[in-house]
């Protein structure tokens, strides 16, 4: 895990703030990041690390934000497969899984 990112998970913890953090559990065909990759979202929209940028971490950090304002940790599925993803720019035609926890 990046130092960076754990920094800012401790600091969430130290100072009893809230937070999602998003980990890619599972993908198939072609994703940007793989499974492991984590990004930590706040309740204000701002992110720590990456699960791989354009429109898919944007559609994801969206459903964080749904579950900080449910308290409620989810699993979220990205497909990167459709013509609406390509419209979108998204070029890598796989399938993205994530786990977000409400921490």
């Amino acid at each position: 895990m990046d130092i960076k990112l754990l920094e800012a998970i401790c600091h969430v913890q130290q100072t009893k703030g809230k937070a999602a953090l998003v980990t890619i559990i599972g993908t198939r065909g072609s994703t940007p990041r793989k499974a492991g990759s984590k990004m930590l979202v706040y309740p204000d929209g701002r992110i720590t690390g990456t699960i791989g940028g354009g429109c898919s971490e944007s559609e994801v950090r969206l459903q964080a934000l749904h579950a900080l304002d449910a308290n409620q940790s989810a699993t979220y599925r990205v497909s990167m497969l459709n013509d609406t993803a390509a419209d979108e720019g998204m070029v890598c035609g796989g399938i993205m899984d994530v786990f977000i926890q409400v921490i």
